[in-house]
């Protein structure tokens, strides 16, 4: 590989007035977020230009710029298609024993050592622009030429070619219900409910529409549609949910069901305009998944029965947090499913209500139609409820109901967002609740985030490098840790499926003082662990050492 220079991408933009510090933290902030390459984000985001980037790689690092027509499929295929879209590559050919391979990103060290352990070869890093990538990883895959490519082969390109965001509505309609384009959107739809995904994203590009799923939390390039099929295939997928075609620069948010190989599927729509058209982001509901045992949710067997008995409180609050993504709504409706009895009134107040329960009477908030979380929960103490699910405590008055609900006899599920549990108690203080109505009222919480579970398939032991293992506690250091080859089975990620980890924490006498004398997180948190709870990252790395997970996913998502 050519020798690096010392300047990093981040000096190399600022320093040629390429990108404000602002800018640029903004972005680091989404870098974290995604896991996506700087330079792909601030290409995304259009603030640099693709070739500056490729001027840093190429001028400032001496990496040879790829010649993806140099590509020999024999050499192409030692790498598996999802690991290429993955991380936005393509292997070109040999070069004295060495795999030389184009890389939108050639600096990412992890990914070559990923390459190399795979291969069994020495990786020579080049580098080429992501769209440029993306589009050869296309044609040397042959990803359009399947199933995908013979529906767009069967579309006439000349006449979807004249559609575009000024298009009559009658004559986009007409395109959009032709065979060939429902073939190819109920196509993407399918495949991403065999894959397990949970979102579908149509992101319009300024030559492509890209389409991503979102698997097991990660998202990953799926196809590169022809710009022409853009305003055809957005408008499909608004016809479908019932949405305005002709509405296309406001959001707008809809819903339509399938029945995909004999599952019922909610798929919930958004739309955001965007300056290449119209974003779409597909939420795949499947019923069946959320109606999980705690054990299916991943709860240890002591945290199971502690939290068995919570669920049978006659009356309280019980919390379950996290940030966003974590899995919170599928805990509180796996809870009302093992609530759910004819001799219990349950009611909720949600935004939006995700999935329907037989038996339990949901609520959807309409902002509009002053229906809020806080007058919601309101209404429902006057239709003699028993248990009552809050989809989330966002403010004082809610929080102020229902503390008021769960002290005159009612049995409260709500959320917060908080990164662990304790700081739940000090965030309902921070809104103004009464420090004493909450050591009454609250009974318990739990927070929790979502890790990747190892593809049983490919399962291989590993040896952390040493300065994971310094993160280790001692007990630990030396047990056995295993990661994801990646196969067939798994689509070549390692991973196939998620679970939970929690930090259940339960009020007991000395907690409910600590709260009443507004002590601080991490006082609450030190006594909430002498009296049992395990913390997130200790869960998490129990479920490592049990082999469940790897030790890569836990100590990025926890403290």
């Amino acid at each position: 590989m050519a020798a690096m220079s010392r300047k990093t991408l981040s000096e190399y933009l600022i320093e040629n007035k390429l990108i404000t510090t602002a800018q640029l933290e903004t972005v680091h902030f989404e870098v974290e977020k995604t896991g996506e390459p700087l330079g792909q984000v601030l290409i995304r985001q259009g603030l640099v230009a693709e070739e500056k980037i490729l001027i840093y790689y190429v001028e400032i690092c001496g990496i040879p710029r790829a010649d993806l027509g140099k590509a020999d499929s024999l050499v192409t295929s030692i790498i598996p298609e999802n690991t290429a879209r993955r991380y936005h590559l393509l292997p070109l050919f040999k070069n004295e024993g060495k795999l030389v391979v184009a890389m939108a990103d050639p600096l990412n060290i992890i990914v070559i050592d990923e390459l190399k352990f795979r291969t069994g070869m020495d990786i020579e890093p080049q580098v080429s622009p992501y769209s440029e990538i993306l589009q050869a990883v296309n044609q040397s895959y042959v990803a359009m030429t399947g199933t995908i490519g013979e529906i767009i082969k069967s579309i006439d390109s000349k006449s979807v070619s004249v559609v575009n965001e000024d298009t009559e509505v009658a004559r986009l309609q007409n395109i959009a219900e032709e065979a060939p384009i429902i073939k190819l959107v109920n196509h993407f739809i399918t495949q991403a409910f065999r894959d397990r995904a949970s979102d579908i994203h149509i992101e319009p590009d300024e030559n492509i529409v890209r389409i991503r799923n979102r698997i097991d939390g990660v998202l990953y390039d799926i196809a590169a549609l022809p710009k022409y099929l853009q305003a055809a295939v957005i408008s499909r997928a608004k016809i479908m949910s019932d949405l305005n075609i002709a509405i296309k620069r406001a959001p707008q948010d809809g819903r339509f069901q399938l029945n995909i190989e004999g599952n019922p599927i909610d798929v919930r729509v958004s739309t955001y305009p965007t300056v290449y058209g119209e974003n779409v982001v597909m939420r795949i509901l499947d019923t069946h998944s959320i109606l999980m045992t705690l054990d299916e949710l991943g709860f240890s067997d002591e945290d199971r029965l502690k939290y068995e008995r919570l669920l049978q409180a006659p009356h309280g609050i019980i919390l379950v947090t996290g940030p966003t993504g974590s899995g919170k709504t599928t805990t509180l409706y796996s809870n009302l499913n093992i609530l759910n009895s004819t001799k219990k009134n349950i009611m909720t107040i949600e935004d939006p209500v995700e999935y329907h329960l037989f038996g339990i009477r949901q609520a959807q908030i309409n902002i509009k139609a002053g229906l809020t979380f806080s007058s919601g929960l309101r209404s429902i103490l006057r239709q003699d409820p028993d248990i009552i699910m809050v989809g989330e405590i966002r403010d004082r008055e809610t929080a102020e109901i229902a503390v008021q609900s769960a002290l005159t006899g009612h049995l409260v599920l709500s959320t917060l967002h908080t990164n662990d549990a304790p700081s739940a108690l000090t965030r309902l203080i921070d809104m103004g609740i009464e420090p004493f109505l909450i050591a009454s009222s609250v009974v318990g919480i739990v927070a929790q985030r979502l890790v990747r579970i190892i593809c049983p398939s490919c399962k291989v032991p590993y040896d952390p490098p040493p300065q994971v293992k310094k993160e280790l506690p001692p007990d630990i250091k030396d047990a056995a840790f295993f990661t994801g080859k990646g196969c067939k089975v798994c689509k070549d990620i390692g991973y196939k499926g998620r679970t939970g980890i929690y930090e259940l924490l339960i009020l007991n006498d000395q907690l409910k003082e600590l709260v009443t004398t507004k002590a601080s997180d991490a006082a609450i948190k030190k006594a909430a662990q002498a009296a049992g709870m395990k913390t997130l990252r200790e869960n998490g790395l129990l479920k490592a050492v049990n082999g469940i997970t790897t030790l890569d996913e836990i100590l990025q998502i926890t403290m």
